[in-house]
This record gives C-alpha cells, structure tokens and sequence, in this order.
C-alpha cells in the first residue's frame, strides 16, 4: 500500500478521498488554490500545499504546480478525483513519466475511452450494441446532412472528448442541424480543446443507465451492478438511484456483463463508469465511458457495501482484487441528489454567496457527502455543487420517502439551491410510478 499520496482536487471528493486514506494509514496531501485556503478540510490532511489563485487554470489544472507539490511533498501516487484533471491523459502521462502513480486507469486505456468514437469502435469489438451514429469524426455539414438522412431526424451531434453534455446538440431537420453544427464544434474547443464532433441517432425516450466497475493489474475485473441516472438537465445529472427500477434481472446480468467485456478488451485498470441508455423495449446500447470515479459513487456504495474509493487505492496501489462477482450483493434501495448552488426558480442560476445557517439532515440511512459549513463562501470560480444527500432504505418508496425528509430538513441560507427542484420531482406522480425518460425534466419543469 502507498505510504503518501497527493490529491489534487478540491471540496467534498477531496474530504472523501483524505477520509479514505485515513483509514487505509496512508498520508495525505492537498493542495488548494487562495479560494480554498480556509477550507476545514485542509486540516484533515497531513499536509496542505497552495499551487496559485482561485482561477483554476492557475491551479487545480495547473500540472506544472501539481507535480511540483507532487515531488515537493514526496508522494508517491496522485488521485486526481473527478472533473479538472481526473480524464486528462496529458496529466497521467506525465505523472508516469515522472514516476508518479496515476490513481487511475493506464494512459492507454483513457486514450482508447476517453475519445467516444474510439470507444464506440471498441464496443463493437466487444460484442456490445452501441447507439447507430457515423463510424468517425464528421467533418463537416455536408457530411453531418448526408449521415443524418441515413439515420433519420432526430439525430445527436456530439464532441468525440470530454463529457457533461458541452458540445452536444440534439437536431430535427436540416436547418437545425447546420446552425447547431458549428455551435457544437465550437463549443467542444473550447471546453475539451478538441473541436472533432460525431452523430448519433437520437433515442427517443431512454433512460440513462450506468454500471459501476473495477479491474485490476492482474485482469481480475468486477461490476457492482447499476446505477439509474435518468434525471438529469440539459444532460447534466440531478438525481440518481440505484437499482434501476425497471430492469429485469436477466437485463441487469446481461447489462453488467457488457459493460465487463467493455473494460477487459480495452485492458482497463481501476475504476470506471459504463454508460448506456436502455430504450423503450429494454434494449441497451454502449455511449460512452468514464475513466474516473464518479460524482454518483456513494449510491452504489450504499447498496454495496464496499467503498469505491479504497478500491482505487488499493488497485493502483498493485494489490489484486480478493473477491469474487458472488460475492458482491445488492440490497435496498439508494438514491442520491446533488444539491447545487443555483435558483431553480431562475433558470437554475449560479447562486453564490455565504453560507450563514447550515444544518444537514441525518437519521437512519442518511449520509450527507460535503465539504461546506455556516460561514463558508460559495465561489464563482468552481462548479456549483456543494453537496450530496444520499439515502439508503429497504424499497424505493421508503427511500424517497426518506430523501423527501432528509431534504427538508436540509437548510442551508441565504443562498438558493436545488433542493426545492429536487423536492418537486420526488414528488412528481410519473417518478414516484418510474414513467420517466432523460427528457422527463424538460417536459414537467
């Protein structure tokens, strides 16, 4: 097992990831940027190093400052968390190079993953269904008109790097699609510096289903069974749960059992996110991977048992996985909601501010994920996330039952956040009945 390990992220996955550590006897390492210099957290750690100001170029993505805590610290591995730095392949190889662990899958790997045509291409190979789109990058209108007549409206153009729906446009005709062509290519250099975009056949109606994986250096490889993130706005995650509440158990074996072959024919090691959407008829296709933990972990840790975090460490750490697919069992039911700093009541705005009155909710089967407190100040300069609720009950009606109280009892003020959306669609009769597709926010709110 390591002895000391640098965390280059922030907030709440930095406190989860310290927390692991802790409990594993490995030494941990932040860094902050000026914003984050009173964060309680900080404290946590063994060692607390500041790499630049606020603005994140010049620090969580910052790699020279990185590797230079890295090495000054002396750590021997680097756990990137997710966002910022978590997917760069950049950044993991010049961790390899500098003979520091990537906490994290191989270089090969993410360049195999991370690049969604590549992906799609390695799907196929292995046996896995993927949503009917170009076989590569589309070039230019010309070819994207030519290809969206084959498939037929609706169809999906889509950035080839990165994730959190930038770069994608959901097009009806001809017309759509050439203004919407250009906006998404631009919007894909910006975001991922990479403008190569592709389409998709648009999926009418799906819901959004993910499977939770680890795969050793000895090719050992697991799946911790599913996670439903079918709530999510403008392709960004609201609510998620776990089990998927409509799948039949012979889908749910075949589902798991893709996403596997998916990760052992690209020879992935860690952990990792398969994502699907599951039609209308319970037929699956393969979208994209997550070479990362993710935001949603703690639902299938919940229903699980076993702590994702510890798994990455002790993985990249060259331990091999002692345990069997019987023996990882799924019980209950788990649903996450990510409460964001933003006024749903307009247009889901940015809300900073400080935070003046804090008090989480608790009781049975309640965990609270955050890394915020009364007097902390939401900035401008980072995702607007600050929380997780997850809850964790027998049934999915207990369940909610138990997110609808928890949520209640969440205060946090001045400052708006969703909490109030979150309410509204937990009590909505079509999700309490599982009559809900990715367009259910859309449509309803």
């Amino acid at each position: 097992m390591f002895s000391k390990i640098l965390i280059a992220n922030r907030g709440e996955i930095a406190l989860r990831i310290v927390r692991a550590c802790r409990e594993l006897g490995i030494e941990a390492v932040v860094i902050y940027s000026e914003a984050d210099k009173d964060a309680p957290y900080l404290q946590f750690a063994d060692e607390a190093i500041c790499i630049g100001p606020a603005n994140p170029a010049e620090s969580y993505l910052n790699i020279p400052r990185i590797i230079s805590a890295a090495e000054v610290a002396d750590v021997e591995a680097i756990h990137p968390g997710y966002g910022f730095l978590a997917e760069n392949i950049n950044f993991a190889q010049i961790c390899r190079d500098c003979g520091i662990t990537f906490i994290g899958p191989p270089v090969e790997a993410m360049q195999l993953l991370g690049d969604k045509v590549q992906a799609r291409k390695l799907a196929r190979k292995a046996r896995v269904s993927v949503v009917p789109g170009s076989e590569g990058i589309v070039e230019n209108e010309t070819e994207a008109l030519k290809l969206a007549g084959k498939f037929g409206y609706p169809v999906m153009i889509k950035a080839a790097a990165g994730g959190g729906g930038r770069g994608m446009r959901v097009v009806h005709n001809d017309i759509s699609l050439r203004s919407a062509f250009g906006a998404a290519q631009a919007e894909a250099e910006a975001a991922f510096s990479n403008n190569s975009v592709y389409l998709e056949k648009f999926i009418v109606g799906p819901r959004h289903v993910e499977v939770q994986v680890i795969a050793d250096k000895a090719g050992n490889a697991l799946h911790f069974y599913e996670r439903d993130c079918t709530i999510q706005r403008r392709h960004q995650k609201m609510i998620e749960e776990s089990p998927c509440p409509v799948l039949d158990e012979r889908t749910r074996e075949e589902l798991c059992k893709a996403a596997l072959r998916i990760i052992k024919e690209a020879k992935y090691v860690n952990a990792a996110t398969i994502e699907f959407l599951l039609d209308k008829d319970k037929k699956f296709y393969f979208i994209e991977a997550n070479t990362r933990i993710q935001v949603e972990h703690p639902v299938t840790e919940m229903v699980t048992g076993h702590d994702l975090i510890k798994w990455q460490l002790k993985i990249a750490a060259g331990q091999k996985i002692k345990l069997s697919q019987r023996n990882i069992k799924h019980t209950g039911v788990a649903i996450e909601c990510r409460i964001n700093a933003e006024d749903p009541a307009n247009n889901f705005a940015p809300c900073p501010g400080t935070i003046t009155k804090y008090i989480p909710p608790g009781g049975p089967g309640v965990r609270v994920d955050t890394h915020v407190h009364q007097g902390w100040t939401v900035s401008t300069n980072y995702d607007s996330m600050i929380s997780k609720l997850i809850v964790h009950q027998k049934t999915r009606t207990e369940a909610i039952a138990t997110m609808k109280r928890a949520l209640r009892e969440f205060v946090i003020e001045p400052i708006k956040t969703t909490i109030p959306a979150c309410l509204d669609i937990l009590s909505h009769n079509l999700f309490v009945k599982n009559k809900i597709d990715t367009g259910f926010i859309e449509r309803h709110f």
